[in-house]
């Protein structure tokens, strides 16, 4: 009889034969709310006991396999005429697994880095959004972030449906994207979010890819490189630490009554403050040893609860309810001022009624701060609002300038998730060949300062994606940069330009599409607030190219030059209602989270467009007087008589105002071929 289970870890031993036999296993991606895609050819893959049979059914389909030598068995659905559904699904081996409601519509992989990790809790007008996402049609896998130096089978992560206790956590952008597809189809979507903060293109591409282009290869053997010298630079670091330490009498020489400290209760009479989140998120100038106590209350035990925060610095430990459930090693750092998050599972300390959370910060040298500290209870959400307690432990002086600089310097350690192939190795690899329509992406930021070389390295990773996938030409659709910086005041070269340039090359891939969102960026903060638009024109281009709709999704391209009687005459595509000259604000915004706005100086000031600069063959751009005359763009300067380039929005924050008649804005370009400043950059 076989035994139906949940849990898919068992094995058993078949004397008889000398064999060891296994429960089917699934990667976790085929789970509960999964969705499937609506396609002819649909794997479903999984690992069993060598040469079990296993059955999958789906509906009335039925399809079987056998596992071959190694355990892996795989199976080829036809949902190309399936309802969505919901199904109860049944893979049948040794054991029988049960997977409730799953569905069938169009999958989308979401990747790139911290613009597509970016949680729409985050995001502007994300209070009244979460509130209205009940959804059960829109869904969200979250890959957890591994970067393993080998190809890997499986992730860890779950799918959840749309919810507004679920959709806080949700990738913003894939989340405007899935309900802006899912709203216009009427069938279930599902975003598989495999996203990382900080990491370049190369992270995301394959070993075989990688080996094959040259800029891909430098770059990791720079990878391997520094993963052979990493430990011992990091032995050293940390013997070095400990010294200086000894010799600036700044050891930790923790209390010996920390139940005072962390303990259920304490005497509020013996240097405890009270203060407000704000105060600990603003921490102490002081070095030395600081505590913050926090206390909960769960009205019953969590069935799961997790800590996340960020430790600016230093040694941090964590207790719960006086048990230590977390303690940062001066082994495992790099730079003891580098700031870091801590994901941290505390469900099995937990416990019903008050609970006491409590921080030992231990800061050598520098603030004592950490920074946004929440709660994920039984799968929602629980910021630390409300009154904090703060004492101080241990005092230790600011060291003379002299000792300080004699402070051990931080290792530079590059790779983690930087270093070239890791990324795909543990976030998309494992994912090969789940059935999906395409992919979004936004990322370039961590490239910018190679933006030359992103002109082969993106092309290469969309195609080393493509090939791996065996999909053939899938649909993949990107972000331009948004601008960010400050604004220049004459015309200038821009790595943030050229990567933008890069980006626009690389449409010369069939099946590919760009989101401009040069006018949705923020001067002083690299994660722009307004993640609605951005979801939203990439789900433009999808339901045009993909879907068949009559959407616009592609603002003003530029598409040819010709220079008469000093003026530059500039042509478009992508002009669907007109050109349109939209009115320029009076004001710029630097951080829309902060309410930060500043006076926005026109560089043209009596110029109907903005943006424009022009140069003679001198290369001395000047900023260009430029209007709309018909379906294209006349563009001059009073001071260049003799023209021969053009460049719009060439900045890494420009002013420009170019549309189309559908609200869209124009992309960035140049007319020239001058010299690129990242061309030698490595």
């Amino acid at each position: 009889m076989k035994k139906s289970t949940s849990v898919l870890i068992a094995a058993w031993s078949c004397l008889s034969a000398g064999l060891l036999y296994a429960d089917v296993t699934l990667p976790a991606f085929f789970s509960q709310h999964m969705v499937l895609q609506k396609d002819a050819k649909v794997p479903f893959w999984g690992k069993a006991s060598p040469g079990e049979n296993v059955k999958v059914t789906l509906n009335e389909q039925v399809q079987s396999a056998t596992a071959d030598a190694t355990g892996k068995w795989k199976v080829v659905l036809d949902l190309s005429k399936s309802a969505s559904g919901p199904f109860e699904m049944k893979v049948e081996g040794n054991n029988v697994i049960n997977i409730p409601d799953v569905v069938v519509g169009e999958v989308w992989i979401a990747s790139g880095q911290s613009n597509m990790e970016w949680i729409l809790k985050n995001t502007k007008d994300a209070e009244s959004e979460i509130a209205s996402s009940v959804n059960p049609m829109l869904r969200h896998f979250l890959v957890t972030k591994t970067a393993p130096t080998q190809p890997a089978d499986d992730v860890k992560g779950q799918w959840v449906t749309a919810s507004p206790e679920t959709t806080g956590r949700f990738t913003a952008v894939g989340y405007y994207f899935g309900k802006k597809l899912q709203g216009e189809l009427k069938v279930p979507v599902g975003i598989i979010n495999t996203s990382w903060g900080g990491t370049p293109s190369e992270a995301w591409t394959s070993l075989k890819t990688t080996e094959a282009t040259p800029v891909l290869k430098e770059l990791y053997d720079k990878t391997q490189a520094q993963m052979k010298a990493f430990p011992d630079l990091k032995k050293t670091y940390h013997d070095g630490l400990v010294a200086w330490f000894k010799d600036t009498g700044r050891e930790d020489r923790m209390t010996s009554d920390i139940a005072s400290y962390n303990g259920a209760t304490v005497e509020p009479n013996k240097g405890w403050i009270e203060v407000p989140k704000a105060e600990v998120l603003k921490g102490s100038s002081k070095t030395g040893v600081v505590w913050y106590r926090k206390e909960i209350n769960f009205v019953t035990k969590p069935k799961s609860i997790t800590l996340s925060t960020v430790f600016s610095g230093g040694l941090e430990s964590v207790y719960l309810n006086g048990k230590l459930v977390h303690q940062a090693k001066l082994g495992d750092l790099t730079d003891i001022n580098q700031a870091r998050k801590t994901n941290l599972n505390l469900t099995g300390a937990a416990i019903e009624g008050i609970n006491v959370l409590a921080f030992r910060m231990y800061q050598p040298i520098g603030a004592v701060r950490m920074s946004d500290p929440e709660l994920n209870v039984n799968g929602t959400a629980m910021p630390f609002e409300g009154i904090w307690k703060k004492k101080p432990e241990m005092e230790l002086f600011a060291p003379s300038a002299d000792k300080v600089a004699t402070l051990p310097k931080p290792v530079v350690y590059t790779t983690g998730p930087r270093g070239a192939t890791l990324l795909f190795n543990g976030m998309i690899h494992p994912l090969l060949p789940y059935a999906m329509r395409g992919a979004i992406w936004y990322q370039g930021e961590a490239n910018s300062g190679r933006a030359y070389d992103y002109r082969v390295a993106f092309p290469a990773m969309i195609t080393d994606w493509r090939e791996h996938w065996g999909r053939g030409e899938f649909p993949f659709y990107f972000c331009q940069l948004a601008n960010y910086m400050s604004k220049s005041t004459e015309p200038k070269d821009s790595n943030w330009a050229e990567l933008r340039e890069a980006q626009s090359m690389t449409l010369k891939l069939a099946n590919t599409g760009q989101a401009v969102l040069i006018d949705i960026g923020e001067a002083n903060d690299i994660h722009p607030r307004n993640k609605k638009d951005v979801g939203e024109r990439l789900a433009r281009i999808a339901l045009a190219k993909d879907y068949g709709k009559a959407v616009v999704y592609s603002g003003p391209v530029y598409s040819g030059v010709k220079f008469e009687n000093g003026k530059a005459i500039v042509s478009f595509k992508h002009t669907e209602g007109g050109l349109v000259a939209n009115p320029v604000p009076d004001t710029q915004v630097l951080n829309s989270s902060k309410n930060l706005l500043a006076p926005l100086v026109r560089n043209s000031p009596t110029s109907q467009l903005e943006g424009f600069a022009i140069c003679g063959e001198d290369k001395n751009w000047v900023w260009a007087d430029a209007k709309i005359e018909g379906e294209t763009v006349l563009v001059w300067s009073s001071t260049v008589a003799t023209p021969v380039a053009v460049r719009y929005g060439w900045a890494s924050n420009p002013t420009c105002n170019l549309y189309n008649g559908s609200e869209l804005p124009a992309s960035p370009f140049r007319t020239d071929n001058y010299p690129e400043i990242t061309r030698s950059s490595k």
